[in-house]
C-alpha cells in the first residue's frame, strides 16, 4: 500500500503549521489504512528525511509526497529535487515518488473559488 507525506515549507511561528496538523488529521480519519507523516522543507521538524525514516521504521516501501504548496516556485522547482533525490539515495528500499505542489490541482482551485464564493 502506498503512503503519504504532506510536505510543507515551515515557518518561524508553530501557529503556521497548525492547518497542516489538522489535514493529517482528516487523513487519518478519511483513510485509517494508508499511513500519512507530515514533513518540512525548513524551520520546522520533521524533515523530508525523518518522515520517510518513520515510515520506513513501520516497515512501509511505498511512498507519495505530496507538495504541500500553492504554486511551482523555486522551493519545488530547486530545493525538492535535491531533496528527493537525497533520500531515494539513503532509501533505496522504498519506491519514493511525488505528485505536482496542490495549487496546481484544477480541483484545488476550484475549492479556492467556492471557498471565496461564499464570502460574497
Amino acid at each position: 500500500m502506498k503512503n503519504l507525506i504532506f510536505f510543507g515549507h515551515g515557518a518561524r511561528d508553530s501557529r503556521w503549521r497548525e492547518p497542516f496538523d489538522r489535514l493529517v488529521s482528516l487523513w487519518r480519519v478519511q483513510y485509517p489504512h494508508a499511513r500519512v507523516e507530515l514533513a518540512f522543507l525548513e524551520l520546522m521538524q520533521p524533515s523530508l528525511e525523518e518522515a520517510i525514516t518513520t515510515l520506513v521504521v513501520a516497515g512501509e516501501v511505498e511512498v507519495v509526497v505530496v507538495p504541500v504548496f500553492f504554486g511551482q516556485g523555486g522551493h519545488l522547482l530547486d530545493d525538492f529535487p535535491l531533496l528527493l533525490s537525497d533520500c531515494r539515495q539513503k532509501f533505496p528500499q522504498v519506491s519514493l515518488s511525488a505528485t505536482p505542489a496542490v495549487g496546481e490541482d484544477e480541483a484545488v482551485l476550484q475549492a479556492i473559488i467556492d471557498f471565496s464564493a461564499r464570502a460574497l
